[in-house]
């Protein structure tokens, strides 16, 4: 059911105000009782507009509670018309700030995932570009007689398998000619640059190797090359502040999130719909299909490189009732440092 804030009378647009952020607080279902000392109306009027919310799909009651609590639809509502986002602190911007500072951009990436997480009370993720990796050997293990696999290891000392198809006839001693000719020239280029070094051999003929073992290995690397490009770096930390006081309740839903959280590239995919955003994107409960079992939101806004161009999302995930009016100026101002981090 969509329904627009501008579709409700004065009155109903307080009572559902005062009940989404009641429950945003509390995390409990919200009675008329619980609102008669800040609205003039009477427990039974109250009652009345929330029946009204209810019918209209914003509001809903758990089980036989007699309070009510905002539908997936009324949180949408109250987000994108009602709520008024507060600046962060001083206290969270000096925090926040502080962890970027005279840092490695992959130590602040993870100091500031870190810091919004804790600042926050959710899982703190952010999507950050892969780095260029630099070769440092390449070693093939026989498999059979149409394949082996290529182990390439990088000089961060990552490891990287990938089953390559072999040439009719290929032996062997044919694979260690290989493996040795690229740990020997190649050692310490980026993938990148092997591929340029190797290709400018076979044109000027100087290559080591014959030109289809050479081709076959520039080939293989550039191939390498491109599918860890296409695979960012998701860090994610806090999962344990999801796990708080009032998770004894809801066991399942926060097991559920957790296991969630645990596949990285569906994450890594949610995020990357943020990447046109303007600022802040929030999704909440089921408007996204990988949350929508554990019923929880996620607030992303992606940070800029020195020419302005897109190179990440930040973001918290955690349960549907967020301060939102808090967590969303609060990522936003990480997606900004991160920017100014950047440019500097």
């Amino acid at each position: 059911m969509s329904e627009a804030i501008g579709d409700l009378s004065t009155r109903m647009r307080d009572i559902f105000r005062l009940v989404v952020e009641a429950y945003l607080e509390r995390g409990q279902p919200i009675g008329s009782r619980m609102l008669a000392g800040s609205v003039n109306l009477s427990p039974a009027s109250i009652r009345g507009v929330m029946q009204e919310l209810e019918e209209r799909g914003l509001l809903t009651h758990p089980h036989t509670s007699a309070g009510r609590v905002p539908t997936e639809s009324g949180l949408r509502l109250f987000v994108d018309g009602i709520m008024q986002a507060s600046v962060p602190g001083q206290r969270e911007r000096t925090a926040i700030e502080a962890q970027l500072r005279d840092r490695p951009i992959e130590q602040a990436l993870d100091a500031a995932t870190s810091m919004l997480s804790g600042l926050s009370a959710c899982a703190g993720v952010i999507l950050a570009p892969k780095q260029e990796q630099r070769l440092r050997q390449l070693s093939f293990v026989p498999l059979d007689r149409a394949r082996a696999l290529a182990v390439l290891v990088a000089m961060d000392g990552s490891v990287e398998n990938r089953v390559v198809p072999l040439a009719s006839g290929t032996s062997a001693a044919s694979l260690a000619e290989v493996a040795n000719f690229v740990t020997a020239r190649l050692s310490g280029l980026t993938l990148a640059e092997a591929v340029a070094r190797i290709r400018a051999e076979i044109g000027e003929r100087r290559a080591a190797l014959d030109a289809a073992a050479a081709e076959l290995v520039a080939s293989g690397l550039a191939a390498w090359s491109e599918d860890l490009d296409q695979r960012p770096v998701l860090i994610v930390r806090g999962q344990a502040n999801l796990i708080d006081d009032s998770a004894a309740e809801d066991l399942d839903r926060v097991r559920r999130l957790l296991e969630e959280l645990e596949d990285r590239q569906e994450i890594a995919r949610l995020l990357e719909g943020a990447r046109d955003a303007a600022g802040c994107r929030i999704f909440i409960g089921s408007e996204n299909r990988m949350f929508a079992l554990s019923g929880s939101s996620v607030i992303a806004a992606p940070w800029r490189g020195s020419e302005g161009q897109v190179v990440g999302v930040v973001g918290v995930i955690g349960p549907t009732r967020l301060n939102y009016a808090r967590v969303v100026p609060m990522v936003d101002f990480t997606a900004q440092a991160l920017t100014r981090l950047m440019g500097s």
